[in-house]
């Protein structure tokens, strides 16, 4: 453990990523024409041969998660899934931090909770949480093929509440990594409790937060894009995180807790 409660990785990989940035910045000023440091457009798109060239040459997907992934796909509401690469992510972190204890705030048909409790120790816990067991039920029978439903803790009411009741039960700071990807509206509330839930050096992963765009000009009738925007605004002076906003898919922030 490193200085102020960050694992020494994480502090080693935020500084290298800083070293790597500044030299950035330092190059597009002295050879412009490299275009280190300015503002770009992006050119890979979600359906793009580019990106289908990196789900070539980085996704290792397990073969119960791919199953999975192509049931889902079939499903009228297929494109709510996590992406498979932005999953992975998200394994590579908990791997990294070792940890033990996960929330995972909107479930679907549990292709990233299988994701995540394929990487937890035997002992490890994913509190997954939902309000719509008929999705749920989808992915379940994958999640025993697997062999990892015992460390899936399915909470089917509002996370709202399963959140207050680990607050209650007297798990404040106990967690590792925490993934919000539910209704937008309540991104802040769900956010500011899993804060508490997560312990220093801990990781929050927050989706959606590009909004397809939508967040670059929020009209005032639309309440999931002014939460969302809010909240970017908010992480991006919050003292008690340090974050990283990626462009990956439809936007994932990670809040690294101090």
């Amino acid at each position: 453990m490193s200085l102020f409660g960050v694992p020494k990785e994480v502090a080693v990989g935020t500084a290298m990523l800083g070293v790597a940035f500044a030299a950035g910045m330092l190059a597009g000023k002295r050879y412009p024409s490299l275009g280190f440091g300015t503002p770009r457009p992006s050119i890979i798109g979600k359906s793009s041969a580019l990106q289908q060239y990196i789900l070539d040459h980085s996704l290792r997907e397990h073969p119960v998660l791919k199953k999975l992934r192509l049931l889902t796909a079939d499903h009228p509401y297929g494109k709510m899934m996590v992406s498979c690469d932005q999953a992975q992510l998200m394994a590579n972190l908990v791997k990294l931090i070792k940890a033990k204890k996960v929330i995972e705030i909107g479930v679907f048909t549990g292709y990233n909770t299988l994701n995540m409790a394929l990487v937890l120790p035997d002992n490890g816990k994913v509190i997954a949480c939902d309000i719509n067991e008929d999705y749920v039920k989808i992915g379940k029978p994958l999640w025993k093929e697997a062999g990892v439903e015992h460390k899936i803790d399915l909470r089917i009411k509002p996370a709202i509440h399963t959140l207050d009741d680990l607050l209650a039960g007297g798990e404040v700071e106990t967690f590792d990594f925490a993934f919000i990807d539910a209704d937008k509206e309540s991104y802040n509330e769900y956010y500011e409790k899993c804060l508490r839930l997560v312990k220093k050096g801990g990781i929050i992963a927050i989706d959606n937060v590009l909004w397809n765009g939508r967040v670059l000009k929020p009209r005032r009738d639309d309440l999931a894009t002014q939460s969302i925007h809010r909240l970017n605004e908010k992480l991006l002076r919050d003292a008690r995180i340090n974050i990283s906003m990626l462009p990956m898919e439809d936007g994932l922030t990670l809040a690294f807790k101090l």
